[in-house]
């Protein structure tokens, strides 16, 4: 039983019947941050953009070379070196391609984390004083 919050007189509408809701009259909203004033410029989006696709495609890669590669189409091969005493395709298949998948998880944490950071779009509380090369520009009122 979900209800749709009531535009105020003062909220802004879309071309296509959006109602754009501002921060202070909007329930369930966390509070101000750093971000709230900040605008980035098309090309710094562009390259934030540019360096996600790059993170996605190399790690979904890693992922597809680990699981099918490695467990599925040469696990036969691999079965001829040892790991541990199990077989390497066996140990791919049962257990080192989950390995694998929780070092992509921390491996995309920290160069998305380094990205963002590049890019002035992190939610860390440090250092925001002064503002990177490539930060955002303050929104003028």
């Amino acid at each position: 039983m979900s209800r749709e919050p009531v535009p105020k007189n003062n909220n802004e509408t879309t071309s296509n019947g959006d109602t754009v809701y501002h921060h202070d009259e909007a329930e369930n909203l966390p509070g101000h941050s750093h971000h709230d004033d900040e605008v980035l410029s098309e090309a710094n989006l562009k390259s934030y953009w540019r360096a996600n696709v790059k993170v996605l495609i190399t790690l979904l890669s890693a992922w597809a070379f680990v699981s099918f590669v490695c467990g599925i189409i040469l696990g036969d091969w691999l079965d001829q070196f040892y790991l541990g005493g199990f077989p390497l395709g066996f140990w791919f298949t049962q257990q080192g391609a989950m390995l694998c998948f929780v070092v992509i998880i921390f491996i995309y944490h920290f160069w998305m984390l380094r990205i963002e950071r590049a890019h002035g779009v992190d939610d860390d509380s440090v250092n925001h004083d002064q503002p990177s090369p490539q930060s955002p520009q303050k929104r003028e009122a």
